[in-house]
């Protein structure tokens, strides 16, 4: 009887262990990059709305937002890209179109009135889009959306981003920052 017991036990064991083993097969760390997007330039993207100023030209100056092309539709001048650019890198690029027949020279500043969405996913209370405020935090964006679940994983979740054009997802902590336009996965805890 008493090795019938061991038996079972061992059996049980393994099949823990091979349940907590498959779970772990899909873990996958941020790569390098990933954090380092958080530290870089803000770099523009479909969603985004600028407040563009061109000083002593009121008719130009207006809010303006880049569309899903990556495009900002600015007077006189057309479209202007402006996916994958810094902000000071379309003020100068800007103002060197308007330089081109238009004004003699012009003077743009650039902020971003709005940033582009975020969205969360899964074991959250209220799973969607949301605004993007600059330094937020993954804690901050499960807040914002209810709070977890109660059979939510609190210690990490995924996070996928657009770093340099490529689309890398990554386990980060709750504590982590999040940059706008990501995708957050608060995924559910095994037990």
């Amino acid at each position: 009887m008493a090795f019938e017991i061991r038996k079972i036990a061992a059996a049980a064991l393994m099949t823990g262990l091979a349940i907590a083993l498959a779970a772990c097969s899909g873990y996958r760390p941020a790569p390098q990059a990933f954090h380092e997007a958080v530290i870089q330039p803000y770099r523009l993207d479909s969603g985004d709305n600028l407040r563009i100023t061109v000083f002593e030209q009121e008719e130009l100056t207006n809010t303006y937002a880049v569309d899903q092309a990556g495009y900002v539709a600015f007077p006189l001048i057309g479209s202007v890209a402006a996916r994958g650019q810094t902000v000071s890198e379309l003020e100068t690029h800007i103002a060197g179109k308007l330089r081109q027949g238009y004004l003699r020279d012009p003077d743009v500043s650039i902020q971003v009135d709005q940033h582009r969405s975020f969205f969360i996913l899964g074991e959250v209370n209220t799973a969607g889009q949301y605004n993007y405020v600059p330094g937020m935090n993954v804690q901050n964006a499960i807040a914002i959306a209810g709070g977890f679940t109660a059979r939510a994983n609190q210690s990490n979740v995924d996070i996928t981003r657009k770093v340099n054009g490529d689309v890398l997802t990554g386990r980060v902590t709750i504590s982590d920052p999040i940059l706008a336009g990501d995708t957050i996965y608060v995924r559910e805890r095994l037990f």
